[in-house]
């Protein structure tokens, strides 16, 4: 996703039709407010603003951010957790490791244990990344963990092959809150980096074991747009299901990649266009992925 002001990342970064079309927002400015602050469900506040949603999790034990959007967003990062109460957090998390949700990893890593997957560890320490070392993660892991800090447990599962190889879904068990990254783009079509471990069927398949796990009233915080509910979330997979059906049953009428571009998708997903993923991305990678 976005960079955070440096050196580019590797070409599968800056995706084609993805991130040429400036479409999660221009390097922010780090001198005018970027950032809402709202309260999501018990000790659970989202952070808005031109990179991936925060989470905020504020309590007696102090302060646990999931993500930290791009480097010249921190100073107000920092001054909204003051606002909500807080402090520096103690902890903070990546869901993944593109740069408009990890790029503020530096500012908060001095006083904070920053956690992610293995997978993120070992994108943020390849040289293309150009990350400085206190941008890594310092506690990582294999498929899951559990932190038990302000009074509730706080679940993190690894979603395989999904959006990368190494997304994380971070559920504050207590606040009955979920924050899923960018294994879901809220009412958008989702961007699979298949050059850094995403696959459309790991994307599917753990958004099928997400929605068999988590309770019906939980309230769920994409990587980019509003926050919602397990209902809105099961309705945009079976969107995307369908999106993914109309495109492979034109190719299986035999029409070729460009046909169905210029075919389109059906109008539903018009509004779906005008946010991250263009319509001929999306089709783009339906086309391009394996058949289970």
């Amino acid at each position: 996703m976005p960079h955070d002001g440096r050196r580019p990342l590797r070409s599968s970064l800056f995706f084609t039709g993805f991130f040429a079309i400036s479409s999660l927002a221009a390097a922010p400015d780090p001198g005018a407010a970027q950032l809402s602050a709202a309260p999501v469900s018990g000790q659970v506040h989202v952070l808005q603003g031109p990179g991936g949603n925060i989470a905020l999790n504020i309590g007696a034990d102090g302060v646990l951010m999931v993500d930290t959007q791009f480097a010249p967003l921190a100073d107000e990062i920092e001054a909204k957790i003051h606002e909500l109460g807080g402090t520096r957090p103690a902890f903070v998390i990546n869901t993944h490791w593109h740069a408009d949700h990890s790029g503020g990893n530096e500012r908060f890593t001095g006083t904070a244990v920053l956690i992610a997957h293995d997978n993120v560890f070992k994108r943020l320490a390849d040289p293309a990344a150009d990350r400085v070392p206190a941008a890594l993660p310092t506690l990582t892991y294999q498929q899951s963990m559990t932190l038990h800090y302000n009074g509730e447990d706080i679940r993190l599962l690894h979603l395989a092959a999904s959006h990368t190889d190494g997304d994380t879904a971070v559920w504050f068990t207590g606040s009955n809150v979920v924050h899923l990254g960018d294994t879901y783009i809220n009412r958008a079509f989702p961007f699979v980096d298949t050059e850094n471990g995403g696959t459309l069927e790991g994307l599917l398949r753990n958004a099928d074991e997400v929605l068999a796990l988590l309770p019906d009233d939980v309230t769920i915080i994409p990587g980019h747009g509003p926050v919602s509910n397990k209902a809105d979330f099961q309705s945009w997979v079976a969107d995307v299901r369908e999106s993914i059906d109309f495109v492979r049953g034109e190719q299986a009428a035999g029409k070729d990649l460009q046909s169905i571009i210029d075919t389109g998708l059906p109008a539903k997903y018009a509004s779906w266009s005008e946010r991250f993923v263009k319509e001929p991305t999306w089709i783009t990678t339906i086309y391009n992925s394996p058949t289970p």
